[in-house]
């Protein structure tokens, strides 16, 4: 049996039905001009949006769909037009985007330029982006997914189109992107790249906040630990059991190496640290993400087989259901490469990118590059607890993590100094005490190369 260090699953956690029904009858009730649910990672914010979606139309409602990306966007629509077929469905999009394939199979999904091309579509998804070129059209209700990942610059720019708002989104991941120095407004009411969700709070008293208590996704191995690391004050527990997801190899007859040695840690506990030797490196460290991509293949070689409450019998993974999640996007280039060169069939479809863009996905075997790893010093994007949360949740059933001797000691040498602005509320946990956290867990998952 697979446990978490014996943690057991926090009795306090309310029951997600009931949580979903608070949800929704705060957003009945016609008492608030918005409603905010906070969730952990694979928690049902996807499943909440649809199902909100469709009783705002039941209600006579024609509601908007505010999501942050155009792959968002494409799967909500995809999720919409599937469960709910009687229902039209809108994808407002650019002049330049072209529907996938499944998107165009669906027959109660329509694609437009503009609203005038769905004008008969109940439910209409976009990106922010998107909605903030409409000028001429006003909505009853607008659920905004993934919405902590929205500048309130860009709330700003969309707020006129609707009246009311559920805001739904994980607030321990990554904050909003972006590429300028952001100093210069710091502590300032109208400081433009706090997210919308805190911003919309501090100027509307009284909205209510509920938060999805169980995550779906994260197995009971990663559940308690995630919470630990990343969500100190809203504790969430896994919603399966220790005996319900299994990773083997059905292939046998390999010679062991120190890549089965992980790979064995990681199926029998859910973690697995992959650590090479001590070394100061580049972030483009050859050694360390060939590594990575040699589990990769060495996972698809052996034929993995996962069996979970969707696959009760097992099924064999495929290069899709892995992921290698790196910090920057210099290394995941060089992942790809070495994919392509390595002699594992399908190895080239496995996911490779960064944390930003692996953020709100999900597949059954992460293997993470450690962003501190082999590095001189610890610099606040390395050290950013959303970009190690999100590559350490991304996962169904294993995460390993392949990094370099060290990080402790370099966590050691440099403390957390991030200033104290007035007017700007501590984040916690800070990423110098997430980073502890998954370290002292991994630690006992270790396996050196």
């Amino acid at each position: 049996m697979r446990t978490d260090d014996g943690m057991t699953p926090d009795p306090s956690v309310p029951d997600p039905a009931a949580a979903t029904e608070a949800i929704l009858a705060n957003m009945a009730d016609g008492g608030h001009r918005a409603v905010v649910v906070d969730s952990p990672p694979g928690a049902g914010k996807s499943t909440l949006v649809v199902r909100a979606a469709r009783e705002l139309t039941e209600g006579g409602e024609r509601p908007i769909i505010v999501a942050q990306t155009n792959n968002q966007v494409d799967d909500l629509v995809e999720r919409l037009a599937r469960e709910h077929p009687d229902i039209a469905v809108g994808r407002l999009s650019g002049s330049s985007y072209a529907p996938s394939a499944a998107l165009n199979a669906l027959t109660n999904a329509v694609v437009g330029r503009t609203l005038a091309d769905l004008t008969g579509c109940r439910i209409i998804v976009a990106t922010a982006a998107k909605w903030a070129t409409v000028r001429d059209a006003t909505f009853g209700w607008a659920i905004l997914d993934e919405a902590y990942q929205m500048r309130s610059d860009m709330l700003l720019q969309i707020v006129e189109r609707f009246e009311r708002g559920l805001f739904v989104g994980d607030p321990g991941q990554l904050d909003p992107f972006t590429i300028v120095g952001t100093e210069r407004w710091i502590g300032l009411p109208h400081d433009p790249t706090q997210n919308g969700v805190s911003v919309m709070l501090e100027h509307n008293h009284g909205i209510p906040v509920h938060r999805l208590p169980v995550s779906w996704r994260l197995p009971l191995t990663a559940a308690p630990t995630i919470s630990r690391a990343f969500y100190p004050f809203t504790h969430f527990t896994a919603g399966t059991g220790a005996d319900t997801r299994a990773l083997e190899f059905r292939t046998t007859g390999f010679a062991r190496t120190d890549l089965d040695e992980t790979l064995a840690q990681a199926f029998t506990t859910g973690w697995a640290l992959h650590e090479l030797r001590r070394r100061h490196v580049p972030r483009t460290d050859t050694e360390t993400l060939q590594t990575a991509t040699d589990l990769a293949g060495r996972l698809l070689e052996r034929g993995a087989v996962a069996t979970c409450e969707r696959h009760r019998s097992g099924r064999e993974l495929q290069p899709g259901d892995i992921a290698i999640g790196v910090a920057h996007r210099d290394q995941a280039d060089l992942v790809r490469a070495a994919l392509v060169r390595t002699g594992s069939t399908g190895a080239p479809g496995v996911v490779v990118d960064t944390a930003n863009r692996l953020q709100g996905r999900e597949f059954e075997v992460v293997i993470v590059v450690h962003p501190l790893s082999g590095r001189r010093d610890a610099t606040a994007f390395h050290l950013e607890a959303g970009r190690l949360c999100v590559l350490a949740s991304r996962h169904r059933q294993a995460c390993i993590v392949v990094a370099r001797e060290g990080i402790a000691d370099l966590l050691d040498s440099h403390p957390s100094t991030d200033p104290v602005h007035l007017s700007v509320r501590a984040k916690f946990p800070d990423g110098w005490e997430a980073n502890q956290i998954m370290l002292d867990k991994l630690a006992q998952h270790r396996v050196a190369a």
